[in-house]
């Protein structure tokens, strides 16, 4: 018989159900690694802003070689980050971000969490930082993970002032201060105590660095050597730590491993001060824990009988430790420790638990074929009791033995009640500093809790044990292999509309592109589209038919400007699918870069219609990709034809027969052979062509002689996207044709006026604006340009990668001036 269950469980504690644990991938070493890390019980929490600000090595030093529990909080995800790997922003690179800070606490050992402060990009004060995430609102999200993880010491990566380098960074400094004072008050966010109880840490310091020409270390701070060597992994701490921090390929932060000794440096913020350990005044053996004095004997017999040949051979004791775990007092500490020795045991005894579906993809409600793996690889006498796969309880009583894979299917309905896989915290709209999170138990996990599941009930020589296993889609790749991705639950149909953006320079109506696809058989309905009141639709609410699940079909629907484009108009098109009552208003986003698990999201089926009095100069345009963005889309939007223009086209190709050649972000940092196309691109504007150059990082440029007269790139920039913009050559061309540019053209920038400012300009080119951040002075080096020969050279850090692809109105005027030829 078919059963179907409620869909959500109670989540009183996160560190149990959070994240159904998948079989352990340790060898004989690891093993040994991982039994003495069972015999420590102290716990670090390390603090800072974003994905990368972490010290990897010392937290793969405190994991592996002190053998605490270390976790890692990174108060945003890094969503205003840049992408070395893709052209995705915003929320998907805080999506990919995620993934790859997952991955690299796989390497280091070290647990992983976030709060609900959102990257909204760079920021020069901790004042401005707290304008956009709200003080109190993220340290209460830092109390409540302090008082969740409950930390001995709590470590932070930046100090409470200016020295931080980041207005991110000195808040996260400042809120860790601040929650170490208040997590172990019970009137702080009493609201928690519901589920958690206050938590007071030893202590709280400030991992001092030495970075460049800043050195915050000095002789009398606390210090600690984590250069060292693990015989047993054959890797140093070093190495560890490199390949998790090139974990974080959108930043392009690949590294090569430290050899030998690295001492790291410590000041104390509050609390007592170290002087021999970290640990100074914490009792990190189970003699300090309530109940636990039976818990060290067991695992000293563990380790006195471990062979490395016959890991099985300590299955009982390990067995004895699981029920001596059960009975001490501490629920946090019991539910950790009763995973670790979960996971021991089925890597000792080598039981595999699988839970697969053969489909990407699943509604709620509907039927499902999931596939339950079973095997026992040891002499260990293991039963299968009964498996439990979304409510349906099979009971087998299964005897295995003989390294015979037991496999079974199960037809089962998933919960009506199942929402879609969308993470947590991109349930909701959300303003431009911080997540909207729905339920308070959600704060501080890196991805949703595992939805669909499988609960594989043994008993293990005698003794009774339950692991729960998510239900995974299995494929296999001819090149990669066996893949393992989360099942998908998606809606029962999503519209995807072709272009973020629509520009508009006319009352001509354009037809717009919507692709529906069906996730399940029948589905029938009603697309409607609800258009901006500035806007009309000609042939809204049209009938569609999918009836089996993966069917696609395309809709046009003709929207216009409802009157004459004489002022800029930005607003959003939203789509709706009526389906049997209900409202379908999601599309689908698959982000797979390769290295991380894919990620599938339901952003809501919308796009940017964007009026504009817009004129344009020329038609072909040649774009040479750097790091990756949207700039040749929003150049098509304008009317232009684009061609992107590979290595051969650079070295061999009849550039001339361009109007303009533009060139994408960091591409003087990403493509090397631009190095040897450089000359031919200023003998292009010199023979008449122009040529505009965006932004680069001021190091690792393949060629300094980046346009025809000298200037340097800095990180200088305006990080406050309403900062005025002061005209400086007002009867400038380049702000007058074929447009004319006016303050208003500045209105609605997102995150920030521009980076990598230029300075130090050779006096050809001409600096026609000026802006600055708050009590900062004006800068200049936003947008140089100069003509060479018979044509135009620019150079502008503005954040025309941003705003184009955000529909600002403004930006295309200014872009479609730039890309112009000389007046």
């Amino acid at each position: 018989m078919l059963k179907t269950v409620s869909f959500f469980l109670p989540l009183l504690f996160f560190e149990i159900l959070a994240f159904a644990q998948q079989n352990p991938e340790w060898n004989a070493a690891k093993i040994k690694l991982r039994l003495e890390k069972l015999n420590t019980v102290g716990r670090v929490l390390y603090l800072a802003a974003h994905p990368d600000d972490e010290n990897t090595g010392l937290l793969a030093y405190l994991s592996n070689e002190k053998k605490y529990q270390t976790a890692y909080l990174s108060l945003t995800r890094g969503d205003g980050g840049q992408n070395l790997v893709g052209d995705e922003q915003g929320q998907y690179l805080g999506l990919m971000r995620t993934e790859e800070q997952l991955a690299a606490r796989h390497i280091d050992g070290a647990e992983e969490f976030f709060s609900q402060a959102l990257d909204f990009g760079f920021s020069k004060t901790a004042v401005e930082t707290f304008q956009f995430w709200g003080h109190q609102r993220i340290l209460a999200n830092v109390v409540w993970i302090i008082r969740k993880f409950r930390p001995d010491v709590i470590i932070c990566r930046f100090p409470a002032d200016q020295r931080a380098g980041h207005g991110n960074h000195w808040a996260s400094a400042i809120l860790a201060h601040e929650a170490f004072n208040e997590s172990g008050d019970p009137t702080k966010f009493p609201a928690q105590l519901k589920y958690v109880k206050p938590w007071q840490a030893k202590r709280i310091l400030w991992n001092t660095y030495h970075f460049g020409s800043m050195n915050t270390t000095s002789p009398d701070q606390f210090r600690i050597n984590i250069g060292v060597y693990y015989p047993l992994l054959g890797i140093s701490n070093g190495e560890l730590a490199a390949e998790s921090r090139s974990m974080n390929k959108t930043q392009g932060f690949g590294v090569s491993p430290d050899y030998g000794d690295r001492w790291e440096y410590f000041e104390t913020i509050a609390g007592s001060k170290p002087e021999h350990s970290l640990m100074d005044g914490v009792n990190t053996s189970w003699s300090g824990v309530e109940g636990g004095g039976n818990v060290e004997p067991l695992i000293r017999e563990a380790l006195q009988q471990y062979n490395m040949n016959r890991p099985d051979k300590i299955v009982p004791v390990l067995l004895k430790i699981r029920s001596a775990i059960e009975k001490i007092q501490d629920t946090s500490l019991r539910n950790h420790k009763l995973q670790e020795t979960d996971q021991l045991i089925l890597a000792c005894s080598g039981i595999l638990l699988n839970a697969y579906a053969a489909q990407p993809y699943v509604v709620a409600g509907q039927d499902l074929q999931v596939q339950a793996e079973t095997i026992n690889r040891s002499d260990i006498p293991v039963t299968l009791e009964s498996v439990n796969v979304l409510g349906q309880k099979e009971e087998t009583g299964e005897l295995l033995t003989g390294n015979i894979l037991v496999n079974k299917s199960y037809n089962v309905t998933v919960p009506s009640t199942a929402p879609i896989s969308q993470p947590y915290w991109l349930l909701k709209n959300h303003p431009a500093g911080y997540y909207e999170i729905p339920d308070q138990l959600l704060v501080g996990l890196p991805e949703n809790p595992a939805a669909l599941t499988a609960v594989f009930n043994l008993k293990i020589d005698g003794q009774p044990v339950s692991f729960t296993r998510q239900i995974l889609y299995k494929h296999t790749d001819p090149v990669r292999g066996q893949i393992l991705d989360p099942l998908v639950v998606a809606p029962s149909v999503t519209a995807n509309v072709q272009n973020d953006v629509y520009l508009y320079t006319s009352q001509k109506s354009q037809q717009i592109e919507i692709t529906l696809k069906s996730y399940k058989d029948q589905v029938k309905g009603i697309a409607h589209i609800q258009a901006p009141s500035q806007f009309s639709v000609e042939n809204n609410d049209q009938p569609f038919d999918l009836p089996q699940a993966g069917n696609e079909t395309v809709m046009h629907f003709n929207v216009a400007p409802s009157s004459a484009v004489t002022s800029s108009v930005s607003d959003t098109l939203s789509v709706h699918l009526k389906v049997d009552g209900k409202d379908y208003d999601r599309g689908i986003k698959i982000i797979a870069p390769g290295y991380i698990p894919t990620i599938t999201v339901f952003p809501f089926a919308e796009t940017k219609l964007v009026a504009v009095p817009l004129k344009v100069s020329g038609k072909n345009i040649g774009y040479i990709m750097g790091a990756g963005d949207k700039v040749p889309q929003a150049l098509e939007q304008m009317g232009y034809q684009v061609k992107m223009l590979g290595d051969n086209d650079l070295a061999n190709g009849n550039l001339q027969q361009f109007d303009a050649i533009v060139v994408g972000i960091r591409a003087y940092n990403t493509r090397n052979s631009l190095k040897y196309d450089q000359p031919r691109l200023l003998d292009y504007v010199k023979n008449g062509g122009t040529l505009v150059i965006q932004y680069n990082k001021n190091f690792g440029l393949v060629t300094n002689d980046l346009g025809p007269y000298p200037f340097e790139v800095t990180s200088h920039r305006i990080t406050d996207e309403t900062s005025r913009v002061n005209f400086l050559s007002p009867d400038d061309p380049v702000l007058n044709y074929p447009n004319k540019i006016t303050e208003d053209d500045f209105n609605g920038w997102i995150q920030e006026r521009g980076v990598y400012f230029v300075e130090n300009a050779d006096s050809h080119y001409r600096r026609p604006l000026s802006m600055h951040d708050p009590d900062e002075a004006p800068l200049d080096g936003g947008l140089i340009v100069c003509n060479y020969g018979k044509g135009k050279y620019v150079y502008t850090g503005l954040d025309f990668f941003r705003e184009l692809p955000a529909g600002v109105p403004g930006a295309f005027r200014l872009f479609a001036n730039l890309i112009a030829g000389k007046e």
